[in-house]
């Protein structure tokens, strides 16, 4: 089991980020400030086990993850996953980042209410509630209803909630925070790329130059 910690917490903000966009930067910045994150890092998958294959491949999502984090001294990017040649699991990720920084560090896998409706689908998911906090992420507008989850997840946030991150702990809470409302999503952007409209202000310019050099996510082979 996690031992006591003495540094701060470390958020994980996992997904395909095909492209990254700045959805993905606001919640990973709204976290860092609500929860008093030392870093976050941002975990690109390889191989999504519970979806079809991204349309970009790996080295071309670390590469526009990469330049999206850019500049920022407080997000970090974190390639195993993409690089294990293997389905992307996260509490595989989590015993990789518990075997480099040990079991003191707290660590938050970040979750959106959607995304973690799902966790009881997850591979091992009782596990990934032992190896990290959850931070979940809650827009304005959109009511997180525990009675809405499976009875077996609905059990475990009844019974692990938290108004805040409890101090020292390295896993086992769940704790919501506030995010701003961005309504961009990678399938919008990928479908306005294909068609040629402007996805300008959606994502970081250094990404979308890279996606421009680079002819991705067009229709045209």
């Amino acid at each position: 089991m996690p031992t006591r910690a003495e540094a701060p917490p470390v958020g994980v903000l996992g997904g395909t980020f095909d492209p990254i966009h700045y959805g993905h930067l606001r919640l990973a910045e709204d976290a860092r400030e609500a929860l008093g994150l030392a870093r976050v890092l941002f975990v690109p998958c390889g191989i999504p086990p519970h979806r079809g294959n991204p349309t970009a491949c790996a080295s071309d999502r670390l590469e526009m993850a990469r330049l999206a984090i850019a500049g920022n001294p407080f997000f970090a990017l974190e390639d195993s996953e993409a690089t294990a040649g293997a389905p992307s699991y996260t509490v595989v990720t989590l015993e990789r980042l518990r075997a480099r920084f040990g079991t003191a560090l707290p660590l938050v896998v970040l979750l959106g209410t959607d995304a973690f409706a799902g966790l009881a689908g997850w591979h091992r998911w009782r596990e990934v509630l032992s190896l990290a906090q959850v931070g979940l992420a809650k827009r304005p507008g959109r009511p997180f209803d525990v009675a809405e989850l499976p009875p077996e997840l609905a059990g475990e946030v009844l019974a692990r909630r938290s108004p805040r991150l409890p101090e020292g702990a390295a896993a086992g809470s769940i704790v919501e925070f506030a995010t701003a409302a961005l309504d961009i999503s990678a399938s919008r952007i990928r479908a306005c790329l294909a068609r040629e409209a402007s996805v300008r202000y959606l994502l970081p310019d250094s990404v979308l130059d890279y996606i421009g050099r680079h002819r991705l996510y067009r229709n045209e082979p």
